[in-house]
């Protein structure tokens, strides 16, 4: 044996064996008290018991489903012998659009591997198809097959395994095996760092620092209770618009990605229109804030800060954006003013990829059902709150291929350092939510979708309406969102009784929305015309180039108010805290 083999056999042996500590990481992951895993297993035995009834009451569908396969894998041996043979011929199968798994030529050249690579993607094909056609079973039943057998399918893809990568056994050839002791020393820190579910490293370990390269616009921190830190930011000039500017960011995630790079923070460019700006920072909870409910974010948390920034302005009402999960909960504090006869202190109301509407909550939806969301419940109790990281992997796991497996073999098989990329930094550096408002957003929100019907969710005894909200509010939803389906936050903006301005930007969740001008990447769609659907609304709708935020800034201008001395960063009653961007943003989940 030479020398460069001994030291791959070691290698490899090394990456299959790292330590203790792994494998016993490992069989807590697979054997160990985890009920969600255990609800979600029993509801798709379930849901494959149907699926397998209905099958079998057509079974000449099923025998003409299994020879369109055999065929298909017949003229994949026919295509890759006459490939071997020295002739042209086109593949049988060809990726997916967007599909970048076997890209490498490695994967066309080498006819074994291709033999594999189109003999697994026609096998893809096939059990997605047969899903689609049998008949007989609930759409929502369909709908988790698919989503669940997408999963298997993309979890045994061929390149997630050593042996049969081509990329990667070039690779380990050619390093020794080095690639594998890195791959391993990173899956063992992953591993460590994970919570019920391996959660993937997708950034270079600190690669940034929070309050330096991000969320680094200046501000002081003039206000923090036990739900969040309000931050007011220093202003750019020496006056502002008379109405000052409330963000309040999702309660998921941590607030910076509206302040990232100084090129394209939103929080940053807010301030250049001349807008005092104050933004909500939530606190990370743990176990001692478990009791802290919807309604404490109600009254405890958006009421308060605009309560605080009265006190330092003087001004009654504040221009409020609310993006994602914090749309809905600036929503549901307007309809709480209301329903408790005091004033609506929200002037404008702005509402960033904002589901109030949840009767078509995306793939998100595979996860709404009783069983699955009594599980969480049972375990977040015994736990104390939800972990931020089992979140991350449930989002990442919506686009697997692209946010999960492919990070997997860069990372574990490849070695590969991970990249520095603002976003996906952000995207990792995740937060925890109360059981109660976890509970709260799967069970009255997604589950039976209350927040639409006037007078089912209740804060401290008050019903809420959104009908009763006259607020003047603008939608800004993104095309490709795979979270928040602009449709349905369109059809979400119905629930209001004030006009509505709703505009549709390129691109996803995030993508679209941190869309600086200086960019000028994406493009939005307007139209103001009635509409009895979002295909119809699409159809008829303006294109724009550039970004979003300049059309924005002029909707709010007339709310905005005149121009005038700019206000002084706390006062006597709340003074300066701490520097921006404070101390709850920087809490840790590991």
């Amino acid at each position: 044996m030479s020398q460069t083999q001994f030291k791959l056999n070691e290698s490899v042996q090394q990456f299959m064996q790292y330590n203790d500590d792994t494998w016993k990481k490992l069989q807590d992951f697979y054997f160990g008290d985890n009920p969600v895993s255990e609800a979600v297993a029993k509801l798709n035995a379930e849901d494959l018991a149907k699926f397998y009834e209905a099958l079998a009451s057509n079974p000449m569908r099923m025998m003409e489903l299994q020879m369109k396969w055999w065929q298909g894998q017949m003229d994949i041996y026919k295509n890759i012998m006459l490939r071997s043979m020295g002739e042209n011929a086109e593949p049988v199968v060809a990726d997916l659009p967007g599909d970048r798994r076997f890209s490498n030529e490695l994967w066309q050249q080498n006819p074994n591997f291709d033999l594999l690579r189109q003999s697994y993607l026609l096998l893809t094909q096939s059990m997605q198809e047969m899903i689609d056609v049998v008949e007989g079973i609930p759409e929502t039943v369909r709908q988790r097959l698919h989503f669940y057998t997408r999963q298997m399918i993309n979890a045994m893809s061929p390149g997630n395994f050593l042996w049969t990568n081509p990329e990667v056994l070039q690779q380990t050839k050619e390093e020794a095996g080095e690639n594998l002791l890195r791959g391993a020393k990173l899956f063992h820190e992953d591993l460590m760092n994970s919570g019920k579910y391996l959660k993937i490293r997708m950034m270079k370990e600190h690669a940034f620092e929070v309050g330096k390269d991000l969320a680094y616009t200046e501000g002081k921190v003039i206000f923090q209770n036990d739900v969040f830190e309000l931050i007011q930011y220093t202003p750019k000039g020496k006056e502002v618009y008379q109405t000052p500017l409330l963000v309040v960011p999702p309660f998921i995630n941590k607030y910076y990605i509206l302040d990232l790079k100084e090129k394209n923070s939103f929080v940053n460019w807010l301030g250049e229109q001349g807008h005092a700006v104050f933004l909500m920072s939530w606190r990370n909870p743990m176990k001692e804030q478990a009791h802290i409910t919807f309604s404490d974010l109600i009254t405890d948390g958006v009421m308060e800060a605009v309560k605080v920034i009265e006190d330092i302005t003087t001004e009654k009402e504040v221009n409020a954006i609310g993006y994602c999960m914090g749309g809905a909960l600036l929503a549901a504090t307007q309809a709480y003013y209301v329903g408790k006869r005091l004033k609506n202190r929200i002037k404008s109301a702005t509402y960033m990829t904002t589901i109030l509407d949840f009767q078509k909550p995306g793939e998100l939806g595979v996860f709404i059902n009783d069983p699955v969301i009594t599980a969480i419940e049972a375990m977040e109790e015994k736990v104390g709150y939800c972990d931020g990281r089992q979140l991350a992997v449930t989002f990442s796991l919506l686009r697997e291929n692209s946010l999960y497996w492919n990070y997997y073999i860069d990372n574990y098989l490849k070695g590969k350092e991970a990249a520095e990329f603002d976003i996906l930094y952000w995207n990792s550096d995740g937060t925890n939510v109360t059981p109660p408002v976890h509970s709260f957003i799967l069970r009255n929100l997604y589950l039976n979708n209350e927040l639409v019907e006037p007078g089912k969710v209740k804060v401290n005894g008050t019903g809420l309406n959104l009908s009763r909200v006259k607020t003047p509010n603008f939608f800004i939803s993104t095309k490709e969102d795979h979270i928040a389906l602009w449709d349905g936050t369109f059809k979400g903006s119905a629930a209001l009784g004030g006009d509505s301005t709703l505009v549709l930007g390129e691109s996803g969740h995030v993508a679209g929305i941190v869309n600086p001008p200086n960019k000028d990447k994406y493009g939005y769609f307007t139209n103001s015309a009635p509409f009895e659907n979002a295909e119809q609304w699409l159809e008829k709708a303006k294109h724009h180039k550039g970004s979003w935020w300049t059309y924005w800034q002029k909707w709010v201008q007339p709310y905005a108010g005149e121009k005038v001395p700019a206000y002084a960063i706390g006062n006597e009653n709340h003074p300066v805290i701490d520097n921006a961007p404070g101390k709850y943003v920087k809490v840790s989940l590991t």
